[in-house]
């Protein structure tokens, strides 16, 4: 519960007396189990009408080295279906700072939407919907992986706050539950907070604390 609920390991370790060291082993076998729920939640699931996809990001150490988050939810439930974390190189006036320190960096973005995107085919048919914005590298890697579906975009919108992607200005949102659900994530996984000073060191703890809060999301959506 502390876990999903905003708390960091240093202070989770404090709380409950335990050492860093027990917090962290606890947050990746937590995490093994909530992955291997959500995988066998997800082959429960029946064939779903629509679903949102896009991409989150956040870093790993520094902000020089960042990672992408690919996610898909149902529309109508807010369901999380999956995720996937994947590295990118830096960009925008941060990319040249980050060749320099770390060199070049791989984008694995491509390969983590594949998985993603494979793994949720079990639950489309010919009438589900996969709704996503206007990023030109959706399309055909959509149409590719599940080329029966029907894939709308819609044009990006600003946040309501500076650094607050996810939560849009006022009006209808055709991404609304991705968004929310997004937004959700960012207020209750300590190491996704905008601004912060808890941030991932190890992408396999990211994982893990991602699908630990997924796990608790779907089971407490109303």
């Amino acid at each position: 519960m502390l876990l999903v609920s905003g708390v960091s390991l240093r202070r989770l370790s404090l709380l409950l007396k335990i050492s860093r060291t027990t917090a962290a082993r606890k947050l990746i076998f937590l995490g093994k189990l909530a992955q291997e729920d959500l995988n066998l939640s997800l082959c429960k699931i029946s064939k779903i009408d629509s679903l949102e996809f896009d991409d989150m990001e956040t870093f790993e150490h520094s902000k020089l080295k960042p990672l992408s988050i690919s996610l898909a939810v149902e529309s109508k439930t807010r369901r999380v279906l999956g995720f996937e974390v994947s590295q990118m190189p830096a960009n925008g006036t941060l990319a040249r700072r980050a060749r320099q320190r770390y060199g070049k960096r791989i984008d694995h973005r491509s390969i983590g939407r594949a998985t993603l995107l494979k793994r949720i085919a079990l639950i489309t048919n010919q009438s589900t919907i996969i709704k996503s914005d206007q990023n030109p590298q959706y399309p055909p890697l959509i149409k590719k992986i599940l080329p029966s579906v029907q894939h709308l975009t819609f044009k990006g919108r600003r946040g309501c706050v500076v650094g607050q992607g996810e939560l849009k200005r006022g009006g209808f949102d055709p991404l609304f539950s991705l968004n929310h659900t997004a937004a959700m994530f960012r207020a209750n996984v300590n190491r996704l907070f905008r601004r912060t000073w808890c941030t991932t060191k190890k992408r396999d703890a990211l994982t893990a604390h991602l699908a630990i809060y997924a796990t608790f999301h779907n089971q407490n959506i109303h």
